[in-house]
């Protein structure tokens, strides 16, 4: 069974941990990865091969999405960005039927991850502080602005003087006006989560954010603290959870048991690297599940405490290219 990682992008260390384990695994696979303008995707140019796919707002993008993996033998979708996971997961049941699997949640959880109003309702549910959100009339400055739908940190603002508001933050319904949570009071962590088919948790990697870059983590460290066990106690059954989640937490720097929860990414990302070289091996685990069969165990100690990773530029050369 070959897979497809979509979206593939930047995403070069997801591409060949999954090229690492099914060589370690035995297995004859080929990792595929997928973009609309793949000769400019790092990740495509390590991939085994790439495909060229249309924007998911085309008409034919799941036809042509369909063509190709019956053409490459592709059993297994593997999704990496957010603005494709509601349609995927709409369309999974189609997919499944045409004999390709898609690691994904259920429409339900993704829709509720996709707003950041549900997701609040989400965190209170399991007795998780969410920043409080003022209406646009009655607000207590500093506070942070962000979209009820937005991801990669696009219209995230912090606002410290009535100056800086504009009639675009006052006018825009997206837009939400939220309590400001100081960075010099909280660490901020992100948790990498491994749900099984069963929506079980399976393991739970919290990464301390040193350093972001375009709403990626540029420099983290892996830390066995306090929100690691709260996330195995209380998250360990989610309906509809299922493969990669990211958790953002805020964690108070001098209470590590006062914690905020700030939004769920139900995908691989962009700091997946340090989990999985820290020893979290979600990799493996998606091969075992969706292409061996194989049942997942617990996985809760398998990782390496306080691992340090600062990332880098680094260069793809593609001789030869035409535009």
């Amino acid at each position: 069974m070959n897979i497809l990682i979509t979206s593939a992008g930047r995403r070069v260390s997801l591409v060949r941990s999954f090229q690492k384990e099914f060589k370690n695994a035995g297995i004859e696979a080929r990792v595929f990865a997928s973009d609309s303008n793949p000769n400019l995707s790092a990740a495509c140019h390590v991939a085994d091969a790439f495909l060229k796919v249309p924007k998911l707002n085309e008409s034919h993008y799941f036809d042509e999405l369909i063509k190709l993996c019956k053409i490459h033998d592709i059993g297994l979708i593997i999704p990496t960005i957010d603005t494709e996971l509601l349609a995927l997961a709409q369309y999974k049941p189609h997919l499944e039927m045409l004999g390709i699997k898609v690691v994904i949640s259920s429409v339900d959880f993704i829709e509720t991850c996709r707003d950041k109003r549900l997701i609040h309702q989400f965190f209170k549910a399991l007795n998780v502080n969410v920043a409080k959100e003022y209406a646009k009339d009655n607000y207590k400055l500093p506070l942070y602005i962000k979209p009820v739908d937005g991801s990669r940190s696009v219209d995230n603002y912090i606002i410290c003087a009535e100056e800086e508001l504009t009639d675009y933050h006052l006018n825009n319904p997206k837009l939400m006006f939220l309590e400001y949570l100081d960075h010099n009071q909280y660490d901020e962590f992100t948790c990498d989560l491994y749900y099984d088919k069963a929506h079980n948790l399976k393991c739970v990697v919290p990464r301390k954010r040193l350093e972001v870059r375009d709403g990626e983590v540029y420099k983290a460290v892996t830390v066995n603290n306090y929100l690691a066990s709260y996330v195995k106690e209380n998250f360990n059954y989610i309906k509809g959870a299922v493969g990669c989640l990211t958790a953002q937490f805020f964690v108070n720097n001098m209470d590590d048991k006062q914690l905020y929860g700030i939004e769920i990414n139900p995908r691989f990302g962009g700091g997946y690297p340090l989990s999985y070289l820290a020893g979290a091996n979600f990799s493996k685990w998606i091969i075992d599940e969706y292409v061996l069969g194989e049942t997942i165990q617990d996985n809760f100690d398998v990782w390496e405490n306080n691992l340090l990773m600062i990332r880098y530029d680094d260069e793809i050369l593609v001789h030869g290219y035409k535009g």
